[in-house]
């Protein structure tokens, strides 16, 4: 894997450049003409196809040649694998490149090297991605996917929570719901009823699903119904600790290394892809509230992170059951 990573003092940060002006974007060397001081904007791209020779310097022209500027790019060419990934961050003159455009050239660029996927996202331009969050009983997932939501810190809508538990009027949740406005569909399951029709129609106009803490398993046909992609999360106490209070089981055993995993959903059980996984250390010092405190922190930080990637786009499918991470 190669990694070319060009860095300029004036650029603080890589969103929200379509508020910028061209001479707060200068590079060194550069002359600036006042008279013409375009808004630029920030874009991702990402390119899977059979490797070949030239594919970067192809990528690198048809931005340059529409007056872009790469400000990163990442590259992935496994070994022995005939296979080429790239993730490319730029900034352009939304004038001089119109969006309509850009995903001309870059289809062009999938056409030529017959590539499997090639997409690109202007973050301050394009719709964001619209997502349902399904969630049982425990909190800690969908209010802090709430809360960053509500921070501007999850690139997202929201368009509705779906829960197997019913939360009430008065509760913390429902009342941040209704004051932004976001439904809350209550649906009871049981074992012979999984409510997955009820599911399939409230999310049909959803870019994907996350399952915050959803303790109910989503079946080979709603899966292959929806057709996106839907993020897990689950503690990395698994395999060692299943059933019921799994974080008791574990803290009982006296295990010193606790973790969290984010996934796609397969119809394997907790074994799609990866997306995001973390680690911390517990000891002796902790009690089981501590102990569960720390699990749950990582399963918010792991699922928060794992939807950031995915939108920012740093996530291909790799092989069978991997994924690449940029």
């Amino acid at each position: 894997m190669s990694l070319v990573q060009r860095a300029y003092p004036s650029l603080p940060k890589l969103f929200g450049f379509a508020k910028r002006s061209f001479k707060s974007l200068r590079f060194p060397g550069e002359p600036l003409d006042p008279s013409s001081s375009p808004i630029l904007s920030y874009g991702i791209h990402v390119f899977h196809a059979p490797d070949a020779v030239g594919i970067v310097a192809k990528l690198s022209d048809c931005i340059a040649s529409k007056g872009g500027n790469i400000l990163g790019a990442s590259v992935f060419v496994p070994e022995n694998k005939h296979v080429f990934y790239s993730r490319s961050e730029f900034i352009f003159d939304p004038i001089k490149w119109p969006r309509s455009e850009m995903d001309e050239d870059f289809h062009k660029l999938l056409t030529t090297y017959s590539a499997m996927r090639s997409v690109v996202r202007v973050p301050d331009h394009d719709p964001k991605y619209k997502i349902c969050i399904l969630a049982s009983k425990q909190d800690h997932c969908l209010v802090d996917l709430l809360h960053e939501w509500q921070e501007g810190r999850l690139p997202v809508d929201i368009t509705c929570v779906i829960s197997n538990h019913d939360r009430g009027p008065n509760t913390h949740v429902s009342r941040f719901l209704e004051r932004h406005g976001i439904p809350y569909h209550y649906l009871q399951t049981t074992n012979a009823d999984k409510r997955e029709g009820e599911i399939l129609e409230l999310v049909q106009n959803t870019d994907f699903l996350v399952l915050a803490r959803y303790m109910q398993i989503l079946s080979g046909d709603f899966l292959k119904s929806y057709g996106k992609d839907v993020i897990n999360i689950h503690h990395g106490l698994l395999p060692s600790f299943k059933g019921g209070k799994p974080s008791k089981q574990a803290f009982d055993a006296g295990v010193k290394l606790i973790g969290a995993t984010s996934h796609f959903v397969t119809q394997e059980l907790d074994a799609g892809p990866i997306i995001e996984q973390m680690v911390a250390r517990v000891s002796h010092r902790d009690n089981l509230q501590s102990f569960v405190q720390k699990s749950e922190n990582l399963e918010k930080q792991c699922l928060t992170k794992a939807i950031k990637s995915y939108c920012e786009l740093r996530v291909l499918p790799y092989e069978d059951n991997k994924t690449v991470v940029f």
